[in-house]
């Protein structure tokens, strides 16, 4: 295999922004796409230059064209879009969250395991030359022991009703699980496990979602990350990376294209890296380049990394007593 057929589950907004990324990747052939309805199913595929368009999900995941499915559905669908696509063969890339907690993940993690398909959560952030550059200075020691992280990602949501997926609690809406797993997860990467101990609180809304969150994460160094996320105001969205011999600075980290290591000693390092399409095109090279490897899971971020984060996030909701209806 030499190229890796695509098929989109999904015609949204963000299915939208990763499949200019995929026309962008040598290794990949954009095959076919699926919605409820053949309409919008037809539109998307006649937008991207795709060849088939599909009017159910079942049509998508038993498509011998297709070798590996996007599934950018709302999340509270993913583990049953995922298991179907899996239990016909196919590859997956997950959006984020993976899916609403933990016990769905290791459902959806074991059974492509079984199956021997790849399997990796659209985790795009963690997949950036600017992510990965800062992640190589703390590695080599450029700041020190690491002592404390924080960041946030906020945005002003405009639909606020029960119907909107970031307000509706049927879709897991609320803030922790659409943008909080942003800074959850790069505070993962850097610290490489789970907190030992978590403090937190919320603003839950009226529709019984999180509109607004902040976390305390304390890990056995003694380190400690803070982080937030909010649907209440906007923010700069910044990450923060402290250490006994310095800090690193990264602007807008959830699609960063620069960061500035700056030491105790008053050295300066700027790194710069715009991105070729919009910053997705570097998971789907990774998602490409592994199973053009014959490998079922990526050696950068593995399932057990996300299942590490559902548990983390399942953990956080524990403490405020917070439960979707689907669970």
């Amino acid at each position: 295999m030499n190229k890796v057929k695509w098929g989109i589950m999904g015609t949204g907004a963000i299915a939208n922004t990763v499949t200019e990324a995929i026309k962008i990747i040598p290794e990949a052939e954009l095959v076919a796409v699926a919605s409820r309805t053949i309409e919008k199913a037809e539109e998307f595929k006649n937008k991207h230059g795709m060849k088939l368009a599909f009017s159910s999900y079942e049509e998508l995941a038993k498509s011998e064209d297709i070798d590996i499915v996007y599934v950018a559905t709302p999340h509270s669908f993913h583990k049953e879009n995922a298991i179907l696509c899996i239990n016909n063969g196919k590859h997956v890339l997950c959006e984020k969250p993976f899916t609403i907690n933990a016990k769905e993940a290791k459902a959806v993690i074991d059974f492509a395991e079984e199956k021997q398909v790849f399997l990796m959560e659209a985790m795009w952030t963690k997949f950036l030359p600017v992510i990965k550059k800062a992640k190589e200075w703390v590695d080599n020691g450029e700041i020190g022991d690491v002592t404390m992280v924080n960041g946030n990602f906020c945005f002003y949501a405009t639909i606020r009703d029960a119907k909107a997926r970031l307000f509706n609690p049927e879709l897991a809406g609320g803030s922790l699980l659409d943008i909080g797993i942003y800074p959850i997860s790069i505070a993962s990467m850097i610290f490489g496990r789970e907190p030992e101990e978590i403090l937190t609180t919320a603003l839950i809304s009226e529709t019984n979602v999180d509109e607004q969150a902040a976390m305390i994460f304390k890990y056995p160094s003694g380190a400690i990350a803070t982080l937030s996320c909010s649907f209440n105001n906007d923010s700069d969205s910044d990450f923060n990376i402290f250490g006994t011999k310095g800090r690193i600075h990264i602007p807008s980290f959830w699609g960063a294209v620069e960061a500035t290591l700056v030491k105790n000693n008053g050295e300066k390092e700027l790194f710069r890296k715009e991105h070729i399409k919009n910053g997705y095109e570097y998971e789907i090279q990774e998602v490409c380049d592994s199973i053009i490897n014959g490998k079922v899971k990526s050696d950068f971020l593995p399932p057990k990394d996300t299942l590490a984060i559902l548990r983390t996030l399942d953990k956080i909701r524990e403490i405020w007593g917070l439960k979707y209806p689907l669970e």
